[in-house]
């Protein structure tokens, strides 16, 4: 019974021992901060999103058709994976070919990019429509003849000629 005892006053002495330099030997939690701290987020559109959209003329590479669109968000809020889907049909009205292109991540309000639509080439193509959508809604998209990027610099002047004496 002594014995008893002892092992169990040994064992009580042993885990308060071990606790405490345990808890003296923890370190301090680290300083958490917000990854949004300061920045100002904007969450995805949801529903009809506007874009402006350049179409140069198509070109043939080989097997492929390729269909490059400049795109504009003219949303106030950013568009998520923005997507282009274009649809090739024979004389008749069927459809025989079909593509899908599209922006990955988020397309800023006022931000151009350029989305590349890649659909295998058959010589029965006579025309073609496009569709476009983003991740939680549809687009109205509105053809334009010129699309400029507002973040690319634009071209420096040509220095002023000097006046010719007389």
């Amino acid at each position: 019974m002594i014995r008893a005892r002892f092992v169990f006053a040994a064992t009580l002495v042993g885990a308060s021992l071990a606790a405490g330099s345990a808890s003296a030997q923890a370190p301090a939690a680290p300083d958490f901060q917000p990854i949004l701290a300061g920045k100002n987020f904007k969450p995805p559109v949801r529903g009809a999103a506007d874009v402006e959209f350049f179409k140069p003329p198509v070109k043939r590479q080989g097997d492929l058709v390729i269909d490059e669109f400049r795109v504009k968000n003219m949303s106030t809020q950013p568009i998520a994976r923005l997507t282009i889907e274009s649809i090739y049909y024979e004389k008749g009205g069927a459809v025989i070919a079909g593509g899908k292109g599209y922006v990955n991540g988020l397309l800023q309000p006022g931000e151009v990019q350029t989305v590349k639509v890649e659909t295998p080439f058959n010589p029965k193509m006579n025309s073609s429509n496009y569709k476009f959508t983003h991740a939680n809604g549809s687009v109205t998209p509105k053809k334009v003849d010129k699309l400029d990027d507002p973040s690319a610099k634009a071209p420096a002047k040509a220095p002023a000629k000097a006046a010719a004496k007389k």
